[in-house]
């Protein structure tokens, strides 16, 4: 139980200092995480299926989450070139830049996780990730 406490209660402080540091950007962690998400991939697009299984997000939150990042002109939508079923979300120039700017704000803040060396991360990362394995979540 003291584990269990622990882990939610660290989740709420990580939560706390993320958000805080994206609110000036007009950013959710869940529209960040996208953000990232698209500038890491090969060519700046990917369809929102993949999204939702990459951000493990079910498909009504990746469209949300696509919608606003759409109104702020972070993402565009756009026809994928072999499938016509499918909708790309391509990051837009000004996407990239927000992202880069957010992450330089988390980063400042050190994704909430001051207070543990760069090796205790590590290893805080195998131990949940033993647990999220456990459960399925790969």
């Amino acid at each position: 139980m003291a584990a269990v406490t622990s882990v939610m209660r660290v989740q709420q402080i990580l939560q706390s200092a993320v958000d805080t540091a994206l609110r000036p950007h007009n950013l959710t962690f869940a529209r960040y995480e996208a953000l990232v998400l698209l500038t890491f991939s090969r060519r700046g697009s990917l369809p929102m299926r993949v999204m939702g299984d990459r951000l493990q997000l079910h498909p009504t939150s990746v469209t949300n989450i696509v919608d606003r990042l759409e109104h702020d002109e972070l993402v565009r939508r756009v026809p994928h070139p072999t499938d016509r079923r499918t909708t790309l979300v391509e990051i837009t120039d000004g996407g990239r830049d927000l992202m880069k700017r957010a992450t330089e704000s988390v980063t400042e803040i050190e994704f909430g996780l001051g207070g543990v060396t760069e090796r205790q991360t590590q290893q805080l990362t195998e131990l949940l990730g033993r647990v999220r394995h456990a459960a399925g979540d790969f």
